[in-house]
């Protein structure tokens, strides 16, 4: 998020600093699964009864923007991440799942996001390994992308450095106000600086201490598999467990499956660290062989954990900093790729003063009863 920020600032003819703790992408951003999706962490059906359908078409219409905004990014910049407009496919496994799936396609299509119900044997179509008993068909959204998340933010660092952005190493250990802008303490000394912006996620607590309570840490976990045979043309869903498994194969014929953090007692809710974990890794192992009984032998080659921040909404928030002039934002609950870029192009508007886009007022604190400056 702050990666997306700071190049649009550059692109605005601004020479924005990014402070990274570790470096590019070492959190949770640069372990995901490789997915660019449209929509909301939130079930979009869940959304309309929630919030109404004009407001949740706008939270859609953001994330299909987002999507607009990544293809002409990679275009204009030349970034090279492995992009595959390839569509994702969400298995039913049950048939009362994909009978509720028939309005969320009708709901999603008629809103500007093109979705198609589709029965066991149009689904199978798309996966080259016969399904277990327990597919009922399948949901297939168009828009989604597949890329290489590292190379993306490799490729868009590289983009925000050419334009005048300096990225540095550096803890921030507090920011205070000023007149006219906010004073960063950091390990490596002072800096002054205009306005700033907290994008840190998992961490926002430490900087905002006043968002800590909204924003909850999740571990998520991943495991990758040797190159096998093509099987699956685009990316992958299923509710295999309570928090959803998800999965993709690259073009070398690995493949990337995460999720089944609902097998630990806390389902891995506050924590924080890098460790994958024996209970989560075997029930990862167990998820293709039961959802395809002929895939054969899969032999994991790496592993890996992350830290993602939930709200209790699963929408980000996005707060206004009185105190010390800029915003914070964070707890993007594991869904941040669909919205980064495009409120990364928010807020850096609003850090140039223009005034904040009315849009940003569906991810203020307030819809909780408020935070304290």
């Amino acid at each position: 998020m702050g990666l997306a920020t700071a190049y649009h600032l550059a692109r605005q003819g601004a020479r924005p600093l990014l402070l990274e703790r570790e470096g590019i992408g070492a959190g949770a951003t640069g372990r995901n699964g490789g997915f660019l999706p449209v929509g909301i962490a939130e079930d979009y059906d869940a959304t309309v009864t929630r919030l109404g359908r004009p407001t949740a078409r706008t939270l859609l219409g953001l994330t299909l923007a987002n999507r607009a905004l990544a293809d002409e990014v990679m275009g204009t910049e030349g970034i090279a991440c492995d992009f595959r407009p390839a569509g994702h496919l969400h298995l039913a496994l049950s048939a009362a799942e994909h009978d509720a799936n028939r309005s969320l396609a009708r709901l999603l299509t008629e809103d500007g996001c093109e979705t198609r119900l589709l029965d066991r044997s149009e689904a199978q179509t798309m996966v080259a390994t016969p399904f277990g008993s327990q597919v009922a068909g399948g949901l297939f959204f168009r828009d989604v992308a597949l890329l290489h998340p590292g190379k993306l933010l490799a490729g868009l660092a590289a983009a925000a450095i050419r334009r005048g952005a300096v990225i540095a190493r550096a803890a921030v250990q507090r920011i205070d106000g000023r007149a006219g802008g906010a004073c960063i303490i950091t390990d490596r000394g002072r800096i002054d600086a205009g306005a700033v912006l907290t994008a840190v996620n998992a961490w926002t607590g430490e900087l905002r201490p006043a968002l800590g309570p909204l924003i909850t840490p999740v571990r998520g976990q991943v495991v990758a598999y040797a190159p096998v045979a093509p099987l699956f043309q685009c990316g992958m869903t299923a509710l295999t467990t309570a928090t959803e498994e998800y999965w993709r194969q690259l073009e070398d014929g690995s493949i990337i499956l995460g999720g089944c953090r609902a097998v630990r007692p806390d389902g891995d809710v506050g924590a924080m660290g890098f460790a994958p974990t024996d209970d989560v890794q075997q029930a990862l192992d167990q998820v293709l062989p039961t959802l395809f009984p002929l895939i054969g032998p899969l032999r994991a080659t790496h592993r890996w954990a992350g830290p993602m921040a939930f709200t209790r909404d699963r929408l980000p928030i996005v707060a206004s900093w009185p105190a010390a002039a800029g915003w914070s934002i964070g707890g993007f609950s594991g869904s941040g790729m669909s919205l980064s870029l495009i409120l990364g192009q928010l807020i850096g508007d609003a850090l140039l003063g223009r005034p904040a886009d009315p849009r940003l007022t569906w991810f203020s604190p307030d819809r909780f009863g408020g935070v304290a400056a």
